[in-house]
C-alpha cells in the first residue's frame, strides 16, 4: 500500500529546493557584477541587487524570488490545501536558510509576498498594498515590509470568515503559514529593526545602509 504521507514529504522537499535557489547570486553573476554577498549589504535579495545600479536586473530578482514561493505552493496545491501550506512554509525556510549558501540566504519579503498571494491571493493582496501605503508614507522600505508582512497574519485570521464563490478567502492554516512567515522575516530582520529603533534606517532613494541592512 503507498504511503498516504508521500505528498507532504514531497511538498516540503519541493518548497525548500525551490525556495533555496538563489536567484540574485545568480543572476548578479551572470550579469557579470561578480558575488553579490560581496556588495552593499551583502544579503542576496532584490534590494541589494539593486545597489549595482542595474534596475531591471533587481526586479528580475524580485519576481523570480516572488515566483519560486509561488510556484511551490502551486503545484503543492494539487494534492489539498495543507500541502500547499507546507510547500510555501518550506519554501520561505529554503530562502532564509538555503543549504547552497551556508544556510546564509536572503530576508524573505519577496518570497513571502509570492507565497501569500499564491495560498491567499486576497491576504497577499491586501500586504502588497500595506507595503505600498507604509513605503509611501515613510519612504523607508525596511520598516514597510515588516508592517506589511506582519499585518498579513491578521488580514488571514479576518479574512477566514467570508466566503467568496463558495470558499473562504483563508483559514487557520493559512492564517498559521502567514503567521510564520511573519516570524521568519522578523528574525532576518533584526539589524534593520535595530536601525529604526535608533532612528538611523536610511529611507528609499537616500543614504545607503550599512553592511547587514
Amino acid at each position: 500500500m503507498p504511503d498516504p504521507t508521500w505528498p507532504f514529504y514531497a511538498a516540503a522537499l519541493l518548497g525548500y529546493l525551490l525556495g533555496s535557489i538563489p536567484f540574485g547570486l545568480v543572476l548578479a553573476r551572470m550579469a557579470g557584477y561578480g558575488d553579490i554577498r560581496k556588495i552593499g549589504s551583502g544579503n542576496i535579495g532584490a534590494t541589494n541587487v539593486l545597489r549595482t545600479g542595474n534596475r531591471p536586473l533587481a526586479l528580475a530578482t524580485l519576481l523570480l524570488d516572488s515566483a519560486k514561493g509561488a510556484i511551490a505552493v502551486l503545484i503543492a496545491a494539487q494534492f489539498g490545501p495543507t500541502t500547499a501550506v507546507l510547500a510555501g512554509g518550506a519554501a520561505m525556510v529554503g530562502h532564509v536558510f538555503p543549504v547552497w549558501l551556508g544556510f546564509k540566504g536572503g530576508k524573505g519579503v519577496a518570497t513571502a509576498l509570492g507565497t501569500l498571494l499564491a495560498i491567499a491571493p486576497a491576504v497577499g493582496a491586501l500586504a502588497c498594498l500595506t507595503w505600498l501605503v507604509v513605503a509611501l508614507i515613510f519612504r523607508i522600505s525596511s520598516l514597510a515590509a515588516l508592517v506589511a508582512i506582519v499585518a498579513a497574519p491578521a488580514y488571514a485570521y479576518l479574512l477566514s470568515g467570508f466566503p467568496v464563490a463558495g470558499a473562504y478567502w483563508a483559514d487557520p492554516q493559512r492564517a498559521g503559514l502567514a503567521a510564520f512567515i511573519a516570524i521568519l522575516v522578523v528574525i532576518r530582520h533584526h539589524a534593520n529593526i535595530r536601525r529604526l529603533l535608533r532612528g538611523e534606517e536610511p529611507r528609499i532613494g537616500k543614504a545607503k545602509p550599512p553592511a547587514g541592512a
